[in-house]
């Protein structure tokens, strides 16, 4: 099972300098993977709080990147209708060579109403949008691009460059939770990231869909990666959940995750309100988010 963890990217103390603090130790740690997720709007009387003072996750990785030599650098997820994929392609391969080769991409369809009106993006016939961006994204990663018509993309005949240190490409993972999401990581992607909002115990009938897809379009399911994206403190995941209580209940839990087939767990505290709250001063958020980091590295059970 890889471990990895979350920058803070939400939240009073989500400032660069915390950022470095908490990716290098994490890094020091043990840990394999850092974190980041998008978020570029918020509705005005939203009582939901999650999402405030988010920065541009791809930025935040460049600068990470910089000062980190050995974890991987993922984002979950960046909304794939924000932007054409040539500016995209162009963003991750410059990413993938600043951080020689850490790249992992996660994407999705986008979901927050406010955002899809401001890129102009209709909500109807997204999961085919990204099937399209996902034909057009990898044919960008080649040295050179045959012209493309689509219903969603037009591309000419054109030279890309640069491209990725990761050959042929930068891991995609996708994010969704509904079947026909599932189905698409089966046959399109690398791997899976599931939602902050997951139910743990659901997780297993989600990759049972995903590897029933992957065998259907002919391929491994056992290459496929199975990220569970662990939201501590959430308010969405009750006393129940096997990723809730003390370090060791944590600790024991992923371990039950691997059982059900998730291949890696990033640690999450940019959803428990106690950290990310509006009124919660930024030394207390790092405070207890510096406890979780060293309290849940990799092999610190075996330390104690």
């Amino acid at each position: 099972m890889r471990i990895g963890f979350a920058v803070p990217v939400a939240g009073p103390y989500a400032t660069p300098e915390n950022q470095l603090e908490i990716a290098v130790r994490a890094e020091q740690l043990g840990y394999e993977s850092l974190w980041t997720m998008q978020r570029v709007l918020n509705p005005v009387d939203s009582p939901d709080t999650s999402y405030r003072n988010v920065p541009d996750p791809l930025i935040t990785l460049a600068y990470l990147a910089g000062h980190t030599t050995r974890a991987r650098l993922g984002v979950a997820v960046w909304n794939a209708p924000f932007a054409a994929p040539a500016l995209l392609a162009q963003q991750a391969a410059t990413l993938d060579r600043l951080s020689h080769g850490r790249l992992d991409l996660g994407l999705g369809l986008g979901w927050l109403a406010e955002e899809l009106t401001a890129f102009g993006v209709p909500t109807a016939r997204r999961g085919a949008r990204l099937e399209e961006f996902l034909t057009v994204l990898r044919q960008l990663w080649t040295d050179r691009t045959e012209r493309f018509d689509g219903e969603f993309y037009q591309l000419p005949d054109a030279l890309v460059s640069p491209t990725p240190v990761q050959q042929p490409r930068p891991p995609i993972l996708l994010g969704g939770g509904a079947d026909a999401a599932l189905r698409r990581v089966g046959r399109l992607a690398d791997g899976w990231i599931s939602a902050s909002r997951h139910d743990p115990h659901d997780l297993h009938r989600s990759i049972s869909v995903i590897k029933e897809a992957a065998e259907r379009a002919g391929r491994d399911p056992e290459s496929l990666r199975f990220i569970c994206r662990a939201a501590l403190g959430s308010p969405m995941h009750g006393p129940d959940s096997p990723l809730s209580g003390s370090h060791d209940r944590i600790r024991a839990g992923v371990a039950w995750l691997g059982e059900q087939g998730i291949t890696e767990v990033f640690y999450d505290p940019n959803f428990d309100p106690t950290v990310v709250g509006p009124d919660v001063p930024p030394e207390v958020a790092v405070a207890k988010v510096t406890e979780l980091l060293d309290g849940l590295a990799p092999g610190s059970a075996l330390r104690l």
